[in-house]
């Protein structure tokens, strides 16, 4: 015990900073209230007419990119979505916000659904897993 607390005040003072990470199935949103890391709910996604229109991360959408919005993962967060109906699955990256009273888990760019196999349909339930890497590292 005192050797872990020897350690922590040696590193308090050399300048490095020890940050909690979330343990367990959920992590934090910007304003530090827990998301569970796995998620079921309703999937749209955008219509075209929002091709070009600037995301809530500054950034312009295209419908060709594998994107999505929710409202609660912080943007630039991985995730990755599975079609509930067929099993086919996407890692898409958040890049932008519904409409607040949107009560749907997460809008997807018109790529990502089309993969998804749900585009005639307009909605399809999912899983929403929240990755803690983007999808270059996660293809160990």
């Amino acid at each position: 015990m005192k050797r872990i607390l020897f350690v922590m005040i040696l590193l308090s003072k050399s300048g490095f900073v020890l940050q909690a990470q979330p343990v367990g199935d959920s992590v934090f949103d910007a304003s530090n209230k827990k998301i569970p890391v796995k998620q079921i709910g309703v999937a749209s996604y955008y219509h075209s007419r929002f091709q070009g229109r600037k995301t809530a991360s500054g950034e312009q959408y295209d419908e060709k990119k594998m994107t999505a919005a929710h409202n609660r993962v912080p943007i630039g967060t991985w995730i990755k979505v599975v079609n509930l109906m067929n099993k086919r699955s996407v890692i898409v990256r958040v890049n932008d916000r519904m409409h607040n009273k949107n009560h749907r888990l997460v809008d997807l760019s018109r790529a990502a659904a089309s993969k998804l196999g749900y585009i005639g349909r307009g909605l399809t339930k999912v899983s929403v897993e929240i990755l803690p890497k983007g999808p270059e590292q996660n293809n160990n």
